[in-house]
């Protein structure tokens, strides 16, 4: 059968975990990088068809292609070690320590950002033609998703704060379940379908996701945005982080891990219940 039930999905997320915390730093790098520029050159992707057909829902059904083009190919998302690296600590494999786990989402980071940030480059060469004109349609769509997601929640002071870190949650919630998901089945196929639904709710419902941010705003900052780096790094990316790991790992992998790793034993049955009142049997005539 090709469905994996959750107790031996749920070891194969601390297994994963633990691999991570232990791979070289140039195997981290390389898999973050490639990560990034994926997930970046699918979120390209995704506003030019938005753009192009004047339809987000188009978009959002095709943003999960580069997810699962990246997860096929071993590469590793920050949003995806947030979850799986903690549940090796948490289960106290030999060698895995709180210094292996920052190491791992802190190399994680700097790989993605410089995949994510590669691609918006190359987008912004792309819609200016070289820098040698304005941005087409989709590089102002770019700059403006920039503008409306550092500004825009500026503007509401902590409430926008609280919403944007709300939406981080929400993001990893179902990406991360995207990463666990595709651990249900042992086919191509089902990998993909059990990807496919969950993140093309987060983009389809503008959740915060930080390594699609690495390339929307730096690309939105070459494209001319109307925001600053600091308004990049302290109303989204930061926050958007900080969302992100909460997301991830209270409401998948520590859930997952509770549940179906550490089960807690079943409950006896009810001696003090009342056996079940079976009807007199009915004499012979």
């Amino acid at each position: 059968m090709s469905y994996v039930n959750p107790a031996d999905f749920a070891k194969k997320m601390i297994d994963a975990g633990e691999a991570k915390v232990f791979m070289s730093t140039k195997d981290t790098l390389i898999r973050a990088y490639m990560a990034g520029a994926i997930l970046a050159l699918a979120a390209a992707f995704a506003v030019t068809v938005t753009v192009n057909t004047g339809e987000p829902l188009i978009g959002a059904l095709l943003f999960p292609v580069g997810f699962c083009m990246l997860y096929l190919l071993g590469f590793d998302l920050l949003t995806g070690v947030f979850t799986l690296v903690p549940l090796a600590l948490i289960d106290r494999r030999p060698g895995v320590t709180l210094r292996g786990m920052l190491r791992n989402w802190g190399l994680v980071f700097c790989g993605n950002f410089a995949g994510a940030f590669t691609v918006a480059v190359f987008m912004a060469i792309i819609v200016t033609f070289g820098f040698s004109e304005a941005p087409n349609a989709v590089g102002e769509k770019i700059g403006h998703i920039g503008e409306g997601r550092t500004l825009g929640y500026a503007a509401h002071g902590a409430a926008g704060m609280l919403t944007l870190f709300v939406r981080a949650v929400m993001c990893n919630w179902m990406v991360s379940t995207g990463v666990v998901a595709a651990m249900m089945s042992t086919t191509v196929s089902g990998k993909v379908i059990a990807m496919w639904m969950p993140i093309l709710i987060f983009f389809y419902m503008g959740f915060e996701h930080s390594i699609v941010n690495m390339f929307l705003f730096p690309a939105g900052l070459l494209l001319g945005g109307q925001f600053t780096i600091m308004d990049y790094m302290i109303w989204n990316e930061i926050p958007t982080v900080l969302g992100n790991l909460v997301g991830g790992l209270t409401f998948v992998g520590a859930m997952i891990y509770a549940t179906h790793h550490k089960t807690s034993p079943r409950r006896a049955a009810d001696a003090t219940a009342e056996a079940p009142v079976r009807p007199a049997a009915v004499p012979a005539e």
